[in-house]
């Protein structure tokens, strides 16, 4: 097949997968919209009896984002698996917050986002171009800006959707708080509390509503092959000084 009428059925397979996990999370009715309603009265529902992560009081929700994307992983030369980063794509559920299926539309997409045949990046590729309003942010990770050692994680809202090229809509966290994810801990990734290193997006970000992501429990160092592994979770974003229009 020749390279370009491959990267074009690549982009529209990649559109309709995307298209697949926007219908799949959107309230059943269609009445609603989907994004860029004001959250600054939602509160993130954290289990009881944990200190772990705690919800800042000195600043309320800006942004909230359902994520799909990978979790990679090396082997090291314990024979385990360690995490060395992601790549995902934020979409702004903000509207749906209060309906009935949001406390679990996570798992619904994870149905849908762990059979699409689609790298990760093929899908945001394609998003950018089109550059739907669904879109908040994508996440990966970066060089550390401190220390210059390791990789930090940052959530990107300037290449696509309502901050494409805004200088400062980002953050570069480090982590403060994690979670065993109250779930199913031995197949969902942490639920974490990360705040602001770089950006102005925000101060602080909860993971929460975790579905996948785990390694295997072992490897073996020099012939296991890096993994990705799918995984969907719920990003909340505290404080920041940058604002959908008419949000706040």
């Amino acid at each position: 097949m020749a390279p370009a009428l491959s990267a074009l059925l690549t982009s529209l397979f990649a559109s309709a997968a995307f298209n697949a996990i926007v219908d799949e999370i959107q309230p059943s009715d269609k009445l609603f919209q989907l994004s860029g309603c004001d959250i600054s009265t939602f509160v993130p529902d954290l289990p009881p009896n944990q200190s772990q992560l705690v919800l800042p009081t000195n600043a309320t929700p800006s942004f909230i984002g359902l994520a799909f994307g990978v979790q990679n992983y090396t082997c090291t030369q314990s024979n385990n698996f360690t995490n060395v980063g992601a790549v995902a794509e934020l979409i702004d559920v903000s509207c749906i917050v209060s309906a009935p299926s949001f406390s679990t539309i996570q798992n619904s997409l994870y149905d849908v986002w762990s059979i699409v045949p689609y790298h990760i990046q093929d899908i945001i590729n394609m998003m950018h171009l089109i550059n739907p309003p669904e879109i908040l942010a994508q996440h990966y990770f970066v060089p550390n800006p401190v220390t210059g050692q390791g990789v930090s994680p940052k959530w990107d809202f300037r290449s696509s959707g309502a901050f494409e090229g805004v200088q400062d809509a980002f953050i570069i966290a480090k982590g403060k708080g994690t979670l065993p994810a109250p779930t199913n801990s031995t197949r969902d990734v942490n639920w974490l509390d990360v705040v602001n290193v770089e950006g102005d997006i925000a101060s602080e970000v909860f993971r929460i509503d975790t579905v996948g992501h785990q390694p295997p429990a072992t490897c073996t160092f020099g012939s296991t092959p890096n993994l990705s592994v799918p995984y969907v979770s719920k990003y909340v974003f505290y404080g920041g000084s940058l604002y959908h229009a008419g949000a706040h």
